[in-house]
């Protein structure tokens, strides 16, 4: 069992599935260190929340579908994410220099922008599931591929990008500059999202990677590099646009 040892550290952290503790697996350290690892994450996630909608989207509306789905999502992975999401927006709209963006950022409470974030993602989620799925395979693998998507565009920002100060996202953006690492986030994340979704996955990534870029460049000009909380609003934003796009496109794959 001990090559299990990092997928369940990962796990841990970006879920509530209780999957043990023991020996350090779960130090901040140990999961930087196999951050390359979060799309395998991801599928889980994206294999119970999606086999959740897959089940109950013959017998309920769209949009109630929708919620449930959503609420699965943040429940699965604790919040975490989606408080990120409302912080991180905080801070963009803040007044002033880098250094009053980051206190507003960091501030417990919500303010107007984050609670506006929020409301904005949350009728995002529960309208893409209300106008483009139908139930299906489809619902299934598109959750299944936003969210590996998502865990994968986390990856690629701390790969690309420089920690804004000495804090939690520091161990991630030291340990994820090694190459074959982000080479072997890659080489999970692709054929996952490819073989679930095909074309349309592809396009997925594409439009993630593209917003990604523009996230981490944001987080650049107004707090001087990544923190957590852009690592998880860049999840939030990567998973609903994945989403918009799965709904928007068949699923073509190449059949050889």
């Amino acid at each position: 069992m001990a090559s299990l040892k990092p997928v369940q550290s990962v796990l841990a952290f970006l879920t509530i599935i209780p999957v043990g503790k023991k020996d350090g697996d779960h130090d901040i350290h140990y999961i930087a260190k196999n951050m390359y690892l979060f799309p395998v994450a991801g599928a889980i996630v994206g294999i119970m929340a999606g086999g959740m909608a897959f089940g109950i989207s013959p017998f309920l509306p769209p949009l109630l579908v929708g919620l449930l789905v959503a609420g699965a999502l943040v429940i699965l992975t604790g919040v975490h994410h989606t408080d990120a999401l409302a912080d991180f927006a905080d801070g963009m709209m803040a007044k002033g220099d880098k250094e009053k963006k980051r206190k507003a950022m960091m501030d417990p409470a919500v303010g107007s922008a984050g609670v506006a974030a929020l409301v904005m993602y949350f009728a995002g989620m529960i309208i893409v599931f209300n106008t483009g799925f139908s139930g299906g395979i489809k619902i299934l693998t598109s959750i299944i591929a936003a969210e590996v998507i998502a865990k994968y565009i986390m990856v690629l920002l701390t790969y690309r990008g420089t920690s804004a100060w000495e804090g939690f996202s520091s161990p991630f953006t030291a340990a994820m500059k090694d190459g074959k690492k982000m080479l072997a986030a890659t080489a999970i994340m692709l054929p996952i999202v490819w073989f679930s979704t095909g074309y349309a996955g592809m396009a997925a990534l594409g439009v993630s990677v593209a917003l990604g870029a523009l996230v981490r460049h944001a987080a650049k000009r107004s707090f001087g590099g990544i923190s957590g909380d852009v690592l998880g609003a860049s999840n939030e934003v990567a998973r609903l646009a994945s989403l918009i796009v799965l709904s928007s496109l068949p699923p073509v794959v190449m059949t050889l």
